[in-house]
């Protein structure tokens, strides 16, 4: 076929390499970019003007015209083509508004059916105020139109989200949506408009340094396979099966009965929450950077994916696509100033040697002058390692990497680095890699990025002469995801979220919501800068789920727990509680809420256990300790402890998964002094917790602590709920001590065991778990009423 390719960023080079890797093509790309060159035909031409691209293509004789950014498809590209009877991938003008509003993406979801968080479009910034206060931290502001990858603000500073609302208001309407908390990854589906086919996913990396910090860029890095599909949902391909039957073929049917069918690519910015797959926003195209890594597992020629989804035969493609068995991590190479005032115009070095290394060299914002290869823009170029394993395709990525030389040139060293862990443990613990093969793969990759970070040249001290200062806003990248790591989450309790939906959050006098999780709401006082209300949720959740319907009295009973705890223990505690405070609270919230000073928390998790079971249970079993501690051998599951451990865990960014740690990796966190102090307060805690507990004829297994430093007084002070049945496991004492009655009902806890033990019966892991029974409900609650009264009446 004859292929025009539209485009000049390293997304479009990705696609043109897979299409001459087919090696029956004649290949033409406009605008292009030099490293595009030696594959196809370069012509300039304005790729955004209609009327232009058709009538080339219909002088050339073009089978198949591809189009890769967005803009070219909001100015109607693709509608021109299609004028002239010439297949094109990519959707029409019309169709393109999934991407081109957000509004139309939210009514389209609403009328689909498919998942997503609540928003509202605003035209006031009055009417941005409060619906952000009714939202609660952290704000997610969006531009409605395309914005060049910069309209979009997470943020949980008020200010900055009226700032940036501020900004965009003056160009148009913006969005304001709920934050939706949990794993985000990317799904491209290939639609001709009835059929839908997956390509695999993807994650990407939106900050522009290490640890998800500094401002938003297009994109610095992205890979696949995604490990924690696999636990999650048995595997990527059933992720696919999923999101296509709930998200893909749902938006494309309902597109097509409006008379609006969708053509071409249809990217999915998800996020796996708790109450499950919710879509953050739709792109009408291949997303940059995830496209140079998801192509390399494509495991079939992409050619005659495209055509037929221009010409509306994707249903005779097998439903399946056929993917690599490997891994592929892209690190993008950017100019010193990305993403604000960019130093363009520097020399480019190296890229001989890094593609000798094996990588694939993707071209971005790259030009030639008589003495080479120059940097023209923000991000550069990517560097594409591939191989058996992600720590594999990490160090090959950065091997590559590291043979390039930019003055000032700026890359993530993290790409991958948590996924690729992941996907290690994953495979330890199937047996395919030892423990020492996976500590080993990940030293080498990580040493490998350190190297190319040390490598890169960094910027001149003073920048003078040739060099330009360009706007990195026409750097068009994907539309910025979501990816943060805010101060706190917020978890859609509900199956779907219309688009005047609003989170169910009470209005309450004289205190503002700053954040809803799973099991609270927060609020902060609007007359005390210093205190915050905890309202406890009658929300239920179980293997990453929120669970419908709702646990009646359940914050009450834990609130009251919470408190009697509090008054047993003799260690300063968070509760600020003057007379009188919830006198204007509604009689019901009163009862579930705690008036309690702001702290500055410790990010750790102060877990003690008395008794080995659950988690530590299978550390055991694998390693002979539990984070850290040996333990004697010959334990059994719920044998009691010689003595109780202190076995910590850190408490992850917002959307990933807390993390066991030892003792000496909290003397790194937090310095010596206070991990001692509390490793000591958190045995002390649990010595004097565990004796009240025996006295009532419970025994206290484990729980965790949190604490913080109350900024008055400069004293560690003991946070959250404490020893409740949610953050502790209790056991009736009697029936654990009665060797004749069946193991499981031995260890029965006092919490929510008899909701997981249903769900383990009657659901099979996918998809959203089914509504709770009635007698489930009810014995559950007796179970939370059973642990306080023995406890504390």
């Amino acid at each position: 076929m004859k292929i025009l390719v539209l485009g000049s960023g390293a997304r479009e080079h990705a696609i043109l390499s897979s299409l001459a890797s087919e090696g029956t093509h004649e290949l033409i790309v406009a605008p292009g970019n030099i490293g595009m060159e030696t594959e196809a035909s370069r012509i300039r031409i304005d790729q955004t003007n209609p009327d232009l691209i058709a009538e080339f293509a219909e002088d050339e004789q073009i089978d198949l015209v591809v189009i890769g950014p967005e803009a070219p498809l909001v100015a109607g590209v693709a509608d021109a083509v299609r004028a002239k009877g010439i297949t094109v991938f990519g959707p029409s003008k019309a169709a393109a508004q999934l991407e081109g509003s957000k509004t139309f993406a939210k009514e389209i979801m609403q009328q689909a059916g498919v998942p997503t968080g609540g928003a509202r479009l605003l035209h006031e910034l009055a009417d941005v105020a409060a619906t952000l206060d009714q939202f609660g931290a952290p704000y997610v502001v969006k531009a409605d139109g395309l914005a060049s990858g910069k309209g979009v603000m997470v943020t949980s500073d008020r200010n900055d989200a009226l700032r940036h609302a501020e900004h965009w208001l003056a160009h148009g309407p913006v969005l304001v949506e709920e934050f939706l908390d949990g794993l985000e990854v990317s799904l491209f589906c290939i639609a001709d408009g009835n059929t839908v086919r997956a390509l695999p996913p993807a994650q990407d990396f939106k900050r522009l340094h290490n640890d998800d910090a500094g401002p938003n860029t297009g994109g610095m890095g992205a890979y696949t396979p995604v490990p924690f599909l696999e636990d999650r949902f048995g595997g990527e391909r059933a992720f696919m099966d999923e999101v296509v039957r709930t998200v893909a073929q749902p938006v494309v049917d309902t597109m097509r009965e409006n008379g609006n069918p969708f053509q071409g690519l249809l990217y999915c910015g998800l996020i796996v929450t708790a109450a499950g797959i919710r879509v953050i926003e739709f792109n009408a195209r291949f997303g940059d950077p995830e496209t140079q890594v998801v192509l390399q597992r494509l495991a079939e020629p992409l050619s005659p994916l495209l055509y037929a989804s221009g010409a509306g035969t994707l249903d005779q493609h097998a439903t399946e696509l056929q993917v690599a068995d490997k891994s592929a991590v892209t690190v993008v190479l950017a100019s010193e100033g990305y993403p604000d005032k960019v130093r363009s115009g520097r020399p480019i070095s190296g890229l001989d040697a890094a593609a000798a290394t094996g990588a694939l060299i993707f071209h971005a914002a790259t030009g030639a002058n008589e003495e080479g290869i120059t940097a023209t823009g923000g991000r550069v170029l990517n560097v594409v390692g591939q191989g058996g394993t992600l720590q594999e395709a990490r160090r090959r990525a950065y091997e590559a990497m590291a043979q390039i030389s930019l003055d000032g040139g700026q890359f993530r060293t993290d790409i991958a680095q948590t996924g690729a862990a992941l996907q290690n443990s994953i495979l330890a613990r199937e047996g395919q890699i030892t423990d020492a093969q996976a500590g080993e793969s990940e030293r080498a990759a990580n040493e490998m990025a350190e190297q190319a970070f040390q490598a890169m040249p960094i910027a001149p001290e003073e920048s003078t002469g040739a060099l330009e200062v360009t706007d990195a806003s026409t750097d068009t990248g994907s539309s910025p995801s979501l990816e943060d790591t805010p101060i706190a989450a917020q978890i859609a309790a509900q199956r779907a979220f219309g688009l005047e939906s609003i989170h169910a959050t009470r209005a309450l006098t004289g205190w503002r919501h700053v954040y809803s999780g799973k099991v609270r709401e927060v609020y902060e006082s609007e007359t005390d800068a210093d205190a915050l209300l905890v309202v406890a949720s009658n929300r239920v959740s179980a293997f990453d789920h929120i669970l419908e319907p709702e646990i009646p009295g359940k914050g009450e009973l834990l609130t009251k727990l919470s408190r009697w705890w509090f008054d047993q223990l003799e260690v300063p505690n968070h509760l600020r509680e003057p007379e009188g405070w919830d006198a204007e609270l509604p009689a019901e919230i009163s009862a579930r809420s705690m008036r309690v000073a702001k702290l500055e928390m410790f990010p750790v998790e102060c877990v003690v256990r008395g008794y080995l079971t659950g988690s530590g249970l299978k550390e055991y079993e694998a390693t002979g300790t539990v984070c850290g501690v040996p333990l004697p051998e010959g334990l059994r599951d719920g044998d009691q402890l010689p003595e109780p451990i202190f076995t910590p865990a850190y408490k992850a960014p917002q959307g990933e998964h807390d993390e066991n740690i030892s003792f000496e990796r909290v003397v790194e966190l937090i310095g010596a002094d206070a991990a001692a102090a509390l490793r000591d307060l958190s045995l002390q805690i649990f010595a004097v917790a565990s004796q009240r507990a025996a006295e009532r004829g419970v025994i206290l297994a484990d729980t965790k602590f949190e604490f913080g430093v109350d900024p008055a007084t400069g004293q560690i002070t003991l946070a959250d709920e404490v020893l409740t049945s949610d953050s502790s496991r209790y056991w009736d004492a009697s029936l654990y001590s009665n060797l004749e009655l069946p193991f499981a009902e031995r260890l029965s806890s006092f919490d929510k065991q008899i909701v997981r033990n249903w769900l383990r019966e009657n659901w099979d892991g996918e998809g959203t778990p089914p509504e709770l029974p009635a007698e489930i409900v009810e014995r559950t609650v007796a179970r939370y009423q059973e642990l306080l009264e023995r406890l504390a009446s």
